[in-house]
């Protein structure tokens, strides 16, 4: 099965990215061991196999799948890492461009983007996405200062490039995407979504207008904490074809077991995704009557900032929350190492409901609360995940 529109995304998960069905055919597709493979014509770079640095048939199915949940018309492309994919995409902007990203981001995305501004390869712009008005306004004066328009794109080498996260990590601010990307693309602004919070069965950012998808794989599509990888997907041959010569020429791939394991794991992709995001919103409307909770932050809440936009553009609410406990930094992490159901981790999107202080990592903006705890819900029962917080809570008062 190769085309997703005549099924839905719980059966094309299951069912595509499978070998040819003949007879004696294996039901799931082996794994390619080879770091050559035959030819003796000329080489094409795109098509051909060659060398396994070039490509590895392990890879295709996984690949067909998140194109297909995407809705893009070029294949998927997979990476050794998240980062390796999101590289394949900042790592295009030339001299002299401008990366336009949230002031909220995953950290590591923002470092490379500092790294380019300070070579002096681009100017960053932070964005509050949540201000529409403000990113379009940003995002037209850097069109103009690029002399850019729709007419005079190139995609290989975008001269103004919009790096969005919807929801944002870790604060969960939600894009207005359907209005800035429609605004992006008119004004020649190449669009770029990093969907992993969400995965393809939530939110699909190329319907809504982006140019390319991101996804660390290693998250939701993967599943089980065990596979370092990344994706993207596309409908423009021009980018498809520039982030496949950066994965080329780079050696960013991934080997052929991890990219076995990430098939595998992405074929109960819908029945992780449904659980996890049932026990979010369990969880979020509980730590709300919580006295020792000061805030949650979940877009899936009625008054979270971002709900009527994430319920117009997405088709849940995905399964990673927020709360501020109203406590100083010794006593949230008192709290964390109190906890037994949850595992204090960074990561995300797994089987396994995560816990973390985000502002344990010296490189998250002032902006977020350094009470703020990420909360990564997983597939366990909802009612022990919240009755082993509630016990480390009742800590506080200790």
């Amino acid at each position: 099965m190769s085309n997703s529109e005549n099924v839905t995304p719980e059966t094309y998960v299951v069912s595509a990215g499978r070998p040819a069905p003949e007879h004696d055919a294996p039901v799931n597709p082996p794994i390619v061991l080879s770091s050559t493979f035959r030819g003796s014509v000329p080489v094409d770079p795109v098509n051909d196999k060659v060398y396994a640095r070039f490509n590895n048939p392990t890879w295709e199915g996984f690949e067909e799948i998140v194109a297909g949940l995407e809705g893009a018309s070029e294949p998927g492309l997979s990476f050794a890492s998240g980062m390796a994919a999101i590289a394949s995409v900042l790592d295009l902007v030339p001299v002299g461009s401008t990366i336009l990203m949230p002031k909220h981001a995953y950290m590591a995305s923002v470092t490379i983007a500092e790294d380019l501004r300070r070579r002096g390869i681009a100017e960053l712009v932070r964005l509050d996405i949540e201000d529409t008005d403000s990113v379009i306004e940003a995002m037209r004066a850097a069109a103009t200062d690029a002399g850019m328009s729709a007419e005079n794109v190139d995609y290989s080498a975008p001269k103004v490039l919009l790096w969005l996260e919807s929801p944002t990590n870790p604060m969960l601010e939600v894009a207005d995407l359907p209005t800035v990307l429609a605004e992006a693309r008119k004004l020649g602004v190449v669009s770029a979504v990093d969907n992993t919070f969400a995965s393809p069965l939530l939110q699909q950012p190329l319907k809504l207008g982006a140019d390319v998808v991101v996804h660390s794989a290693t998250k939701y599509l993967a599943g089980h904490s065990d596979v370092l990888l990344g994706v993207t997907a596309t409908s423009n041959r021009a980018l498809y074809e520039a982030m496949l010569h950066h994965r080329t020429t780079n050696g960013a791939i991934p080997g052929p077991f991890e990219s076995w394991l990430a098939l595998r794991g992405v074929r109960t992709l819908s029945l992780r995704v449904e659980k996890a995001c049932e026990n979010a919103r369990f969880l979020a409307e509980k730590f709300q009557q919580h006295p020792a909770i000061r805030e949650v932050r979940y877009p899936g809440l009625a008054t979270d900032p971002g709900h009527e936009r994430a319920a117009a553009q997405m088709s849940d609410f995905g399964s990673v929350l927020c709360v501020v406990l109203d406590a100083d930094v010794e006593q949230t992490e008192r709290v964390i190492d109190q906890l037994q159901v949850w595992t204090p981790a960074t990561s995300l999107g797994g089987v396994e409901s995560l816990v973390e202080r985000r502002r344990r990592h010296g490189k998250e903006p002032a902006s977020i609360p350094p009470s703020l705890v990420r909360l990564s819900v997983g597939i366990e029962s909802a009612d022990d995940l919240y009755e082993d917080f509630v016990r480390a809570l009742a800590g506080l008062d200790k």
